[in-house]
């Protein structure tokens, strides 16, 4: 299969999240739930302080940020951001719906991040920064525009081996033939999960005091069904392909995800 044009790649990427954030939002709050460890994790290592400006990119429904924002108040400032119109949608009626008024709403790429050079104290990317086409374009932007002494914080998803839940919906779509395996290389969930990749990435865009820390996440549905909804709800790629499958295949492809999810199924049919 040939490979898109970066800039066509891009107009995908935002077409398919744009679609998505209906979904996002739909579930905003169980995202901000499982998510937690990962976003009280990345808050605490940015010791904010109030005063303090700090920027969140691919912010989606924009929780993270709005933590953030309020350890930098009174007198600090969140931008909230993301490339998706729709996404921003969904994080400005999150921030009405939670009350957090000292917010901004921008439309920012993560590969050429339209602000001044040094003129946020902190940064926030939670699961972006792997799925875009030059992610050391983006590392070099962050970095560019931090004060002197800022720091960010990065999260990108581990090991498919680590990582089930996301990996048996994408692999039965290739092993029943209405997807292609990923190409090595191409932006995804995973591109950044290889030993070492995310630090070598952060330390060549001129960060220093680099630290990695692993954060477990446990995701738990009530059925089999909860899980495959979410799924359709929130992967773009995935939910792209299943709605294109007539209803046999559809059926074919769920028999295959619940054949493959059946080591996390418990007695009484819960899954985590």
């Amino acid at each position: 299969m040939a490979s898109l044009d970066p800039n066509e790649q891009r107009s995908a990427t935002r077409d398919a999240w744009e679609r998505a954030a209906a979904g996002w939002g739909k579930r905003a709050d169980r995202i901000r739930d499982w998510g937690m460890p990962v976003s009280a994790a990345m808050v605490e290592a940015l010791a904010l302080r109030p005063g303090q400006r700090v920027l969140e990119l691919a912010a989606g429904p924009g929780d993270t940020g709005f933590m953030a924002a309020q350890l930098v108040g009174p007198g600090g400032t969140l931008v909230s951001s993301d490339g998706a119109d729709a996404m921003l949608d969904v994080a400005r009626a999150r921030a009405a719906e939670l009350g957090v008024d000292n917010v901004e709403f921008r439309q920012l790429e993560l590969e050429w991040i339209d602000l001044e050079t040094a003129t946020v104290d902190a940064v926030i990317v939670r699961w972006g920064i792997m799925l875009i086409v030059d992610p050391e374009a983006a590392a070099r932007e962050v970095r560019r525009i931090l004060r002197p002494g800022g720091r960010a914080a990065f999260a990108v998803w581990d090991t498919p081996q680590k990582n089930p839940w996301a990996v048996i919906p994408g692999r039965a779509m290739v092993e029943l033939g209405h997807a292609e395996p990923p190409e090595p290389g191409a932006p995804g969930m995973f591109s950044l999960a290889g030993d070492g990749q995310l630090a070598e990435l952060l330390e060549g865009a001129g960060f220093q005091d680099v630290v990695v820390s692993p954060v477990s996440v446990t995701r738990h549905y009530d059925a089999l069904d909860g899980y495959l909804e979410e799924t359709l709800d929130m992967s773009p790629l995935f939910s792209a392909t299943y709605r294109e499958l007539s209803a046999d295949e559809q059926a074919a492809a769920v028999a295959a995800i619940t054949t493959a999810a059946q080591p996390f199924v418990a007695d009484d049919g819960s899954v985590t």
